[in-house]
C-alpha cells in the first residue's frame, strides 16, 4: 500500500503555495501550521514573514487567503488576530483520508522513513551470576519499545545486550566451581527453570564469597584464576562459560515474563571485545588521543574536573595493565562502526552513567571513529522510585527483585480481570492470559508514559486502575471496540465520505490522521512517552465519541452505522498498532 498523505501535510502544502504566490520574493516559506482549538488548524508563519518583508501582517494574511483554493480539502480559511490563519477542513477530506488509512491493514497509511540508516541499540544489560532487579527494568522496557518503533519506520536495527560477563569477580566463582565441579550440573532429562538457575547461582556465589572472605589460600587461588581467565586459559574459560549459560537460562525466563524477545546472537557481553582491547589502546596512544599518566593510559578533558579542581581523566588502561569499562566501551564503538556499519549508536543506560558516556563518546570523536556521519547518543533514564519518592527498595532496605515485582503486577491484574469475567464471558485460561497481558502492560506503560530521563513512582494500585492514564484504560478501550464490532451483526465498517461529521467524529478523525507524523517525531527523538501520550488522547477522544455518537443505535441510518463502525475499527487498529510498538498486548475481551 502507498503511504497516505496526512491532512496536515496537505494543508501545509496549500498554504505554502499561497504564501509563495502572495510574496514571491520571500522564496519557500513555512506557514507554521499546528492543531488549534479555534479551528482545525492555525497557521502562525505570516507574522515572521511580514516582519521580514516589512509588510502589514493582516494585509499579507488577507492576500494569502485570496490565493488558497478551497473546496476539496480546505472548507474555509479566515484571518484572525494580528495575522493568524484559522483553517477548517471539509468533512469529506477527513473521511477520505481515514478510508485510505483503513485500506492499509498493516501500517494504517504510515510511511517509512525517507532516509533509513542502521542503528545499533545497546539495552537490557543484566550481569552474569547476579539477580536482575528493578533497576534493570527501564533499560529493557525503553530499549524494546525504541527497537520496535525504529524498525517500524524502516530503520535497520541491530540489538546489542552488553551483559556484565567479565572481570575480577569471576576468579572467585570459577575457582570455587573448579574445586566443586558438580554444583551447576543438570540432569540430562531435566529442563531447569529460570528461578532454579538463579537459585543455583545465588547459592554458589554466597558459598564462594564466604570461602573467599575466610580462607586466605582460597583467596590467593581465586586471584590467580583471574589472570588465567584474562590470558584465555581453555579450562578456565570452559568453567566461566558454565556461569554464562546458567545465567542465560535465568535472563531468558525474565525477558519472557516481560513479553520481550531476546535472541542469543544479540548478547555480546564485555567478553565479546577482549580481543580488541590492546589494539584500541594502541590506536588511542599512537594518535595522541590518550597519554600515559602515572603509568595509566588516560584521556583528559578541559571541562571534566574533580572537587579539587584537577582534571579527572577517562582511564582506558590501568597502571597494572588491566583494562576498565572505557576500553571495552571504546572497542564496542569500533566494532559497531566498522564491522556493523552503524550510522547511529544508541545506549539505553542509567542517567548516572552520563559522564562516563560523555567522555567515551568524546574520545571516540577525537579518534575519528565518530563523526558527522556516525553519531552516538545516550538515551539516559531516571530512577524507579517507591510511593515515598525514594529509590524503590524492599521493607528490609534491599533492592527489589525484578521477578517478584512482575509476579505481583500480574497477580494484581489477574484479580482486576477476574472481577469482570462473568460480565465479559471469560474462560479460566483467558483470565490467566489477560491477567498477564494487563499486569506486564501496566508495568511497561507506567515506565514508557514518563519521559525517560525523569524518575517515576512505582505504584501498582495506580498502574492496574481502569481510570486515568494507564495501560488498562487503553486495553479496555480496545476491548470495547472489539465488543462493538462483534455486536454489529450484519452491519459492516464502511466509509461514507458524503456524510456530515459530528464534532466528536471530526476530533477523533483529525487525531487519527496525526499518527504517522507523531511516530516520525517519536523515532527521531527516541521518545516513546510521546506515543503513550498520543494513545491516551486517542482513547479519550474515543470515550467522548461514544458518549456523543451512538454507534449501533436503531435510530441511525444504515450508512451512519457503517461510517461510525469504520471510525471505531480504524481507532482499534491504531490503538493495537501503537500499543504493539510499546511492547504491550491488547486482548479482544477484557
Amino acid at each position: 500500500m502507498a503511504p497516505v498523505t496526512s491532512l496536515t501535510a496537505s494543508v501545509h502544502q496549500r498554504l505554502a503555495t499561497a504564501l509563495s504566490a502572495a510574496l514571491p520574493e520571500a522564496g519557500p516559506a513555512d506557514p507554521l501550521l499546528r492543531r488549534s482549538d479555534r479551528a482545525d488548524f492555525q497557521a502562525n508563519g505570516i507574522l515572521a514573514l511580514a516582519k521580514k518583508a516589512k509588510a502589514n501582517p493582516r494585509d499579507l494574511a488577507t492576500q494569502v487567503v485570496s490565493h488558497v483554493v478551497t473546496g476539496d480539502v480546505i472548507k474555509e480559511i479566515e484571518v484572525s488576530g494580528p495575522g493568524f490563519l484559522n483553517v477548517t477542513i471539509t468533512d469529506r477530506a477527513i473521511t477520505e483520508n481515514l478510508a485510505a488509512r483503513y485500506a492499509d491493514a498493516d501500517r494504517v497509511g504510515v510511511p517509512h522513513s525517507a532516509h533509513p540508516g542502521t542503528t545499533v541499540i545497546d539495552y537490557a544489560q543484566p550481569n552474569v551470576a547476579k539477580e536482575m532487579h528493578v533497576g534493570h527494568l527501564r533499560s529493557a522496557v525503553i530499549g524494546d519499545a525504541v527497537v520496535r518503533i525504529l524498525e517500524f519506520t524502516g530503520e535497520t536495527v541491530v540489538r546489542r545486550h552488553h551483559i556484565g560477563d567479565w572481570g575480577t569477580q569471576f576468579g572467585m566463582l570459577i575457582q570455587y566451581l573448579d574445586e566443586h565441579p558438580h554444583e551447576l550440573d543438570h540432569k540430562a532429562s531435566e529442563e531447569v527453570s529460570g528461578e532454579e538457575a538463579m537459585s543455583n547461582l545465588d547459592r554458589l556465589y554466597k558459598t564462594a564469597r564466604k570461602l573467599f572472605d575466610g580462607d586466605e589460600e582460597f583467596k590467593t587461588r581465586a586471584r590467580r584464576r583471574v589472570v588465567d581467565l584474562q590470558a584465555g586459559d581453555p579450562h578456565t574459560l570452559a568453567i566461566w562459560q558454565k556461569f554464562v549459560d546458567e545465567s542465560k537460562i535465568y535472563f531468558f525466563s525474565v525477558f519472557e515474563k516481560l513479553d520481550m524477545r531476546i535472541r542469543d546472537e544479540d548478547i555480546v557481553g564485555e567478553s565479546g571485545y577482549n580481543d580488541m582491547l590492546a589494539q584500541t589502546c594502541r590506536l588511542l596512544e599512537e594518535s595522541g588521543v590518550a597519554v600515559r599518566s602515572e603509568g595509566a593510559l588516560c584521556v583528559f578533558f578541559e571541562d571534566v574536573k574533580g572537587p579539587d579542581g584537577n582534571p579527572v581523566p577517562l582511564i582506558v588502561q590501568k597502571s597494572d595493565g588491566g583494562y576498565g569499562y572505557a576500553a571495552t566501551d571504546l572497542s564496542a564503538i569500533r566494532d559497531r562502526v566498522f564491522a556493523l556499519k552503524a550510522n547511529t549508536l544508541l545506549y539505553v543506560v542509567d542517567a548516572r552513567q552520563s559522564l562516563h558516556f560523555k567522555m567515551v563518546f568524546e574520545t571516540a570523536r577525537r579518534a575519528g571513529w565518530l563523526n558527522e556521519d556516525v553519531k552516538a547518543h545516550q538515551l539516559a533514564f531516571g530512577t524507579v522510585l517507591g510511593k515515598d519518592g525514594k529509590p524503590f527498595k524492599t521493607r528490609e532496605g534491599e533492592t527489589v527483585k525484578l521477578v517478584d515485582l512482575l509476579d505481583e503486577a500480574v497477580d494484581r491484574a489477574t484479580a482486576v480481570v477476574g472481577e469482570k469475567r462473568d460480565k465479559v464471558g471469560l474462560t479460566d485460561e483467558e483470565v490467566v492470559e489477560n491477567g498477564r497481558y494487563v499486569g506486564i502492560g501496566a508495568v511497561k506503560y507506567a515506565d514508557l508514559s514518563t519521559s525517560a530521563v525523569r524518575d517515576y513512582k512505582f505504584d501498582l494500585d495506580q498502574m492496574v486502575s481502569l481510570n486515568g492514564d494507564t495501560s488498562v484504560y487503553l486495553q479496555y478501550a480496545y476491548a470495547r471496540i472489539q465488543s462493538i464490532l462483534r455486536k454489529a451483526g450484519e452491519a459492516r465498517p464502511l466509509a461514507h465520505p458524503e456524510l456530515e461529521l459530528a464534532p466528536a467524529e471530526r476530533a477523533l478523525g483529525l487525531h487519527l490522521d496525526q499518527f504517522g507524523e507523531l511516530l516520525a517525531e517519536v523515532a527521531a527523538g527516541y521518545e516513546p512517552h510521546k506515543l503513550a501520550s498520543y494513545l491516551y488522547q486517542l482513547a479519550s477522544h474515543l470515550t467522548t465519541f461514544y458518549d456523543q455518537c451512538h454507534v449501533l443505535s436503531p435510530d441511525n441510518a444504515p450508512e451512519v452505522v457503517e461510517n461510525r463502525l469504520f471510525l471505531v475499527d480504524l481507532t482499534g487498529r491504531t490503538l493495537h498498532l501503537g500499543m504493539a510498538l510499546l511492547g504491550i498486548r491488547t486482548p479482544d475481551k477484557l
